[in-house]
């Protein structure tokens, strides 16, 4: 992978900012964006490799599909608000660039967890060739990726994997 563009600028995109910038091996042009140009800014400044930096509106389809035509990455990590998931996923369909979130899609007035409206994008995502991660941020999304890296890299057998409830 050579470049990464990360929409949103918040706690959570800049510390995946941060660290797509201390991995130049994999990520090795890093963009973020999001509403506000200066959160943006204020995040590359923490950043120990230079970032690439924009002003978005993930509401807005057509803006986003520019700023991914513009940018060209080969992945977008979408760390914007949730009701903003399915204008990105559009974004990268359109543009036939790989999406991966860690939220799941909700409406911006209804709280409900629901991969339903994300789930029908299967069939065009694979259609198009590109993939759509979903959840990675959540137990078990998040989870799941540390048990396959230490499965792979860290361990010969792991006979069983399990959560220790402390209550």
């Amino acid at each position: 992978m050579d470049s990464v563009l990360i929409i949103g600028a918040g706690a959570a995109g800049s510390v995946t900012a941060q660290k797509c910038a201390m991995n130049r091996d994999v990520f090795k042009k890093v963009h973020l964006a999001s509403r506000r140009l200066e959160s943006c800014e204020n995040v590359a400044k923490l950043c120990v490799t230079p970032i690439e930096v924009s002003q978005v509106n993930a509401d807005d389809v057509d803006e986003t599909v520019a700023l991914i035509e513009r940018v060209k990455p080969d992945l977008v990590i979408n760390m914007a608000l949730p009701y903003q998931d399915l204008p990105i996923m559009d974004a990268c369909l359109k543009t036939g660039v790989h999406y991966m979130d860690t939220a799941n899609y909700e409406p911006r007035d209804v709280a409900k967890f629901e991969y339903s409206w994300q789930w029908a994008y299967q069939d065009k995502y694979a259609s198009k060739g590109i993939m759509g991660v979903l959840g990675c941020g959540f137990d078990p999304g998040v989870s799941n990726i540390f048990c396959a890296y230490a499965q792979e890299h860290l361990f010969d057998t792991i006979d069983t994997i399990d959560i220790i409830d402390c209550n």
